[in-house]
């Protein structure tokens, strides 16, 4: 009868002693590379060694007297917990790699242990093909993505116009090769307005996904979006410039077409007095009437002449063999060198007389 009421105390002993001990966290999973750190405390004053083990390896031991003890792993190492009012140390793994994802446990020897789960994940790469694409509103656009290097099996989704592209838009193809991971996928969209174009992938142990973007410029959007009083000043400068550079085109045409015809006048009105000059043998009305050549002469003031009737001018053409043709001289004055106005009167046939006057220098 005394051997029951031992054998319920020893049994509740236990229990107590094995709640006494915990590991946390249960689970940890990080991205090859990073640190892993899990913590043992214990409120039983009884253990005098703590054994860590990764993958069922002993990797370090704690010493309750001395802490910790050296260890051949470089890789690892642990630290006193500084707020625990129990007995508690933090086992550290440095950098975490993929051979080191299993279980890790922790070791009261010869009272109690506990045991967590390690994931090791690998963060790949992802890249968005090509460049930044420029399109017409309403063009249909492609975008390429990969990610490349990865595991364990990533996500991947598209972000566009800052939201959230929904997967029925877009396939996905994946591929592995030699434990790792290379997802691929093709999106389509309108042009609708400028945007960033993003494509991220991701694995669990990542905070935040790694993302890779390009940047879609809409045309229309950018004409759009312009000051409607911009764009009319700037087309009105445009016009005026226009028209003022055709009205200097004309006016450049017009001078250059008056100063030709000019040209062409004036040369033609020397030709015509070379030739009168040439045709009647210099001067015939002096040589006729015995007078000298008026060097001053000009043929232009016609008007300003008493007699319009005998003229050797540009414009005008006698036939000088009327001047041999001159009736009888019925009354003529003395004549003189210096004397302006001379008369001399003929008459023919006493039908009509006409009184002809020759000025001579």
């Amino acid at each position: 009868m005394d051997i029951l009421p031992l054998l319920v105390l020893l049994l509740s002993c236990q229990s107590e002693v094995r709640t006494q001990m915990t590991l946390t966290p249960a689970s940890l999973t990080v991205v090859r590379g990073d640190e892993a750190k899990f913590t043992c405390s214990t409120s039983n004053t009884l253990w005098t060694v703590m054994v860590w083990l990764l993958r069922d390896r002993p990797v370090l031991t704690i010493s309750k007297q001395n802490g910790v003890l050296p260890s051949v792993n470089p890789n690892v190492t642990a630290v006193k917990c500084s707020s625990s009012k129990t007995d508690c140390w933090e086992f550290i793994l440095r950098r975490t790699e993929r051979d080191s994802q299993g279980q890790v446990v922790c070791d009261l020897q010869q009272i109690d242990k506990r045991t967590a789960a390690l994931f090791v994940q690998e963060k790949g790469t992802v890249r968005l093909f090509g460049e930044n694409r420029l399109a017409f509103k309403g063009e249909l656009v492609l975008f390429q993505c990969q990610g490349a290097g990865w595991y364990p099996e990533p996500t991947l989704q598209w972000q566009v116009y800052e939201k959230m592209v929904s997967k029925d838009e877009y396939n996905i193809t994946l591929e592995e090769k030699e434990n790792l991971f290379t997802v691929s996928s093709n999106l389509s969209i309108p042009a609708e307005r400028s945007s960033a174009v993003g494509c991220l992938v991701s694995v669990p142990a990542l905070k935040e996904p790694l993302e890779s973007s390009l940047n879609l410029t809409v045309v229309a959007e950018v004409i759009k979006e312009e000051d409607d009083c911009t764009v009319l000043v700037a087309v009105s400068a445009s016009l005026a410039a226009v028209l003022l550079l055709v009205l200097l085109v004309l006016l450049s045409i017009s001078i250059v077409i008056c100063y030709r015809r000019r040209k062409k006048a004036k040369k033609k009105q020397q030709e015509v007095i070379r030739f009168n000059q040439s045709h009647y043998g210099g001067n015939p009305v002096a040589e006729a009437t015995g007078g000298n050549v008026n060097q001053g002469f000009s043929s232009e003031d016609s008007t300003g002449m008493d007699s319009g009737e005998f003229i050797i001018g540009t414009r005008s053409h006698m036939d000088f063999d009327t001047f041999h043709q001159v009736p009888d001289v019925v009354h003529s004055s003395s004549l003189s060198l210096h004397t302006e106005g001379q008369s001399t009167e003929f008459q023919e046939d006493g039908t009509y007389s006409v009184v002809r006057r020759i000025t001579t220098v």
